[in-house]
């Protein structure tokens, strides 16, 4: 399988001459969705649910298919029927040839006055997670961790601890559009040191193998 990261929380996996794109939000080029047979998102808010891209996409591969939670898919379904799947905690279902479970429900809090919305985490081939806008645990070992390490609604320290929960072999940052320069190598260092994983960050277009 190859991981290409892309701008904050938007990452494609390729694998077999089949590309799966999870999150491609706002932040994230337009170029993300290029190509994609299958799209994964995992939550409404914009940095993650970009209405229009999803629908180019949709609509330059009629083969195309999405899957997301209800708030994204009732925004979708009716233009595209048979293609936007609705999913929550606890499904499995394949996509593009990748098998995925869903694993979570909930955004983690803003603040206690923000109502909160629906969220769900995407594990790919066993082997990638993808959480979202939350810290849940699959409850299964996980070899790759996609690691929000930047977000109003976090802070070091629990992603840290949440590194040391899931046990990951190795985490790549995602959710970090809003980490400045100045801010990087000092997460870098703290979740590298504390953590006790293998801790790496990809700049956007870059991708390595897994």
């Amino acid at each position: 399988m190859k991981l290409t990261k892309k701008s904050h929380a938007c990452v494609r996996l390729e694998k077999d001459g089949r590309t799966l794109v999870l999150d491609p939000g706002t932040f994230t080029e337009e170029d993300a969705v290029l190509g994609a047979d299958a799209l994964l998102v995992t939550h409404e808010h914009p940095d993650h649910f970009d209405e229009g891209r999803l629908r180019a996409a949709l609509d330059a591969h009629p083969a195309t298919e999405l899957w997301t939670l209800r708030s994204v898919a009732g925004q979708l379904a009716a233009a595209y029927p048979g293609r936007v799947h609705t999913v929550g905690d606890g499904d499995t279902f394949t996509a593009a040839g990748f098998d995925v479970e869903v694993h979570g429900e909930l955004h983690a809090v803003i603040h206690p006055d923000i109502p909160r919305v629906t969220n769900v985490g995407f594990l790919v081939d066993g082997a990638v997670f993808h959480p979202g806008d939350a810290l849940t645990v699959p409850g299964r070992p996980v070899d790759t961790l996609l690691l929000p390490v930047m977000a109003p609604w976090n802070k070091i320290s629990e992603v840290i601890d949440y590194v040391r929960e899931v046990k990951p072999r190795r985490a790549y940052d995602i959710h970090d559009a809003l980490l400045t320069d100045l801010a990087r190598p000092i997460y870098d260092r703290q979740i590298g040191a504390l953590g006790g994983t293998d801790h790496q960050r990809l700049a956007s277009g870059a991708s390595v193998g897994l």
